[in-house]
């Protein structure tokens, strides 16, 4: 029973060896895929299965900040996971939450929450919002939770924000076009400011985006696990920088 610990140990410990001096992602999209699957594969109810992918978070933190990412994006719940029954999204978010909660006290990550949280239960909102507060002054990963989150939404959201500070401006529809340039939407999508994924990752062997971080991943590379995430190891993290650092980035050049 102990060999195949054993080689599995050596295995990793080559692998992320192999990995030393290379090139490394700043920026690491996941999407938490699988949760429900898994659960129903041992026959549990899917609030079993959410659990045990927010028990994984603070692993994939460590990995991340282990090897010198700079941001890794989690998307936790999407703006079509809204519409799940009334009984699993109230234990999603309460899941959700309390996930949050303990990733800020350990006050090793900086937490920014993103997403369209007026769709949210106001309770889950403001549970969110005040704990991610409280990582303001943490100096380190910084860590994207995407709750309520949707590619499509977030691009009508910048536009949306556009338009409103032209109008603050005194500017009218006219004057935004004439100098209109794509910069304008990036300055105001949820992830301003920060550097655009690198490397998005998706678990459970689904091969499709659902609209994750949409503009921003425009020349990220993807690397798509058939391990549900609950069940995601090391192992399967240092593949995918195997994978990320062994590719020809030519960012469209």
């Amino acid at each position: 029973m102990r060999l195949p610990h054993l080689l599995y140990g050596l295995y990793e410990r080559r692998l992320a060896a192999s990995l030393r001096g290379g090139d490394m992602p700043r920026h690491i999209g996941v999407i938490l895929d699988g949760n429900r699957r898994w659960a129903k594969s041992f026959g549990e109810p899917a609030a079993t299965g959410h659990q045990r992918g927010a028990d994984k978070i603070a692993e994939l933190l460590e990995w991340s900040d282990a090897v010198g990412v700079e941001v890794v994006t989690l998307w936790m719940l999407s703006t079509d996971n809204l519409a799940r029954s009334q009984r699993e999204l109230d234990e999603l978010l309460t899941i959700i939450e309390d996930a949050v909660r303990t990733l800020a006290a350990t006050r090793r990550w900086h937490l920014q929450v993103m997403g369209a949280l007026d769709l949210l239960p106001a309770r889950a909102a403001a549970a969110l919002v005040d704990a991610v507060a409280s990582t303001a002054d943490v100096v380190g990963l910084h860590v994207n939770i995407a709750v309520g989150y949707g590619g499509r939404q977030e691009i009508a959201d910048a536009v949306r924000d556009l338009l409103r500070e032209n109008a603050a401006a005194g500017k009218s529809i006219d004057d935004l076009a004439e100098d209109f340039d794509v910069t304008h939407i990036a300055d105001h999508l949820y992830t301003k400011g920060q550097p655009d994924p690198d490397l998005v990752i998706r678990t459970s062997g689904e091969q499709r985006l659902s609209g994750f971080l949409l503009w921003q991943s425009a020349h990220s590379e993807f690397y798509f696990c058939e391990a549900y995430w609950p069940d995601f190891r090391r192992i399967d993290f240092l593949r995918a920088l195997r994978s990320y650092a062994a590719r020809e980035r030519r960012l469209g050049r």
